[in-house]
């Protein structure tokens, strides 16, 4: 299933997270960060509820994460498994993630 997917960004000092949306739904997706230091931002989790699985929205968490770090001159160390599993993925991704 292809869905329009919105995803905003939420800053929390110390803490970060993405947040992507399905108009209509109110069931959101998450991929939360921590920030190791203004160049290094660790990604600790992403997040998908049942009724949003297989419309795209983790993989869209992560490409919308990777451009954001990318632009912003950060790398992103993947403790969670499903970023890691999209880094192994794509290899485009290794100039920003690390690990």
């Amino acid at each position: 299933m292809s869905a329009v997917i919105e995803i905003t960004f939420e800053d929390m000092g110390n803490k970060a997270r993405y947040v992507a949306k399905i108009p209509g739904q109110d069931s959101e997706a998450e991929l939360t960060l921590s920030k190791m230091s203004d160049a290094m931002w660790i990604a600790d989790h992403t997040g998908v509820p049942d009724d949003m699985r297989g419309t795209g929205a983790g993989k869209a968490l992560v490409e919308r994460l990777v451009t954001d770090m990318r632009a912003a001159g950060r790398k992103i160390m993947p403790l969670c498994p499903f970023v890691r599993a999209q880094a192994a993925r794509n290899p485009e991704y290794r100039d920003v993630i690390q690990g």
